[in-house]
C-alpha cells in the first residue's frame, strides 16, 4: 500500500516510523511519502494560505498551493482516493478504516488553523473524513490517527495476527467495545480477577468476553 501525505510539517510525521504498527511494515508493503506544500507553492515566498473572504480570523490553505502540490507529484488528478481531513468530513468509524485499508494507494491532505479554501474539498479531494465533533489546531492529528488505524489492518503489522480480530469495533464483537483484560497477579489488594478467566474453560471465557463487550457497548 502507498501512503501519501500532503502537510506543512512532515517531519511531524518522523516519530510513527520508528514504533509499530507503521515501523513493521515500512518498506515491506507499506511506503509512506510525505510532501510538502510549500515545496511546490506558486506563490513568492512560499506563501500557503491567505485571509478568508468576507472576512474572520485566522488563514486558509490556498486552492491553488493544493493543487500545484497535487499536480507535482500526480502530474494530473489521482486517479485513486484523495481523503481531505476536515470537520465537516464523514465521522471516522472502525468500517470506514477497514474501507481506505483496502485500497492500493491513498492520499490525505491536511490543513492548519482555518483549515480548506472549500473548493479543496469539493473538487480535488475524492472523500472528506472528520475524526470528531471538536476543533483542533492543524489536521496533522487527524491525519496521523487514520494513517495510523489504516496501518495497523495491513498484515504483519501487528505482532500476531489475531490483534485486529477481537478488538474495539471489530466485527466479530458486533461493533461494539472491547471487553475488560486482566493479567498476573491474580490478586492484588482484594482485587480479584474473574474466575471465568482462571477457569480454563475456553468457551465460557468466550461467552463471558462477548457479554462484557455489550455491555460496555450499551453503556458507552
Amino acid at each position: 500500500m502507498q501512503i501519501d501525505v500532503f502537510t506543512l510539517v512532515p517531519h511531524a510525521y518522523a516519530w510513527m516510523t520508528e514504533q509499530r504498527p507503521l515501523a513493521a511494515v515500512l518498506g515491506d508493503g507499506l511506503e509512506l511519502r510525505l510532501f510538502n506544500y510549500r515545496d511546490t507553492s506558486p506563490l513568492s515566498a512560499r506563501q500557503v494560505d491567505d485571509e478568508p473572504y468576507g472576512g474572520g480570523a485566522g488563514m486558509v490553505l490556498r486552492v491553488d498551493v493544493v493543487a500545484a502540490a497535487l499536480d507535482a507529484v500526480y502530474d494530473g488528478a489521482p486517479e485513486h482516493r484523495v481523503v481531505a481531513m476536515t470537520p465537516g468530513g464523514r465521522q471516522l468509524t472502525q468500517e470506514v478504516v477497514e474501507e481506505l485499508a483496502g485500497e492500493d494507494r491513498l492520499t490525505i491532505l491536511s490543513a492548519r488553523f482555518e483549515g480548506f479554501d472549500e473548493r479543496i474539498v469539493a473538487n480535488l479531494a475524492s472523500d472528506a473524513i472528520s475524526i470528531g465533533p471538536y476543533v483542533l489546531s492543524n489536521g496533522d492529528l487527524p491525519a496521523m490517527v487514520l494513517v495510523d488505524a489504516v496501518v495497523r489492518l495491513l498484515p504483519g503489522a501487528l505482532g500476531s495476527v489475531e490483534s485486529n480480530v477481537h478488538e474495539s469495533f471489530s466485527a466479530e464483537l458486533e461493533r461494539g467495545v472491547e471487553y475488560p483484560h486482566y493479567t498476573r497477579p491474580a490478586e492484588y489488594r482484594g482485587w480479584t480477577v474473574p474466575d471465568v478467566l482462571l477457569s480454563g474453560d475456553h468457551r465460557r471465557i468466550e461467552e463471558w468476553r462477548l457479554e462484557q463487550s455489550r455491555l460496555r457497548s450499551v453503556r458507552g
